[in-house]
């Protein structure tokens, strides 16, 4: 099992490195996917995100796409795999574990840190649907 912190982790690169892992047949577990960030100009990934929740089809309730920090990890992960509603790629989705905190069990465990601190423009997910 393979435990992720994602604080200043860059989200593309994390979630192919993860997609990458799971089909190999690791257990992975993401820590603070809050703090991941998204690298880019920050008004134009918010409208992005806004736009994906208002495509809704006819008849249905509710965004499309989750405002949970988790959920928008996990399907950014989801995006980098093979078709992920049979096969490998449900199996592969069924290993990623995706946390906003340290829950109390990974507190003491042994932690990848994947990102360091960045000088360029960017938006943490937790602040892209504020």
């Amino acid at each position: 099992m393979k435990i992720i912190d994602g604080k200043n982790a860059t989200l593309g690169r994390l979630a192919s490195y993860v997609a990458k892992q799971s089909l190999k047949g690791e257990e992975i577990v993401i820590l603070n996917c809050g703090d991941i960030i998204i690298t880019g100009n920050e008004k134009d990934i918010r409208q992005d995100y806004l736009a994906r929740g208002r495509r809704v089809g006819r008849g249905q309730k509710g965004p499309k796409v989750s405002r949970l920090n988790e959920k928008i990890v996990k399907r950014a992960i989801r995006g980098m795999l093979p078709d992920h509603r049979w096969g490998r790629g449900k199996e592969a989705l069924k290993r990623i574990k995706c946390y906003v905190n340290i829950p109390k069990e990974f507190e003491k465990e042994k932690k990848i840190i994947a990102g360091k601190e960045k000088g360029i423009k960017f938006v943490k997910v937790r602040d892209i649907l504020k």
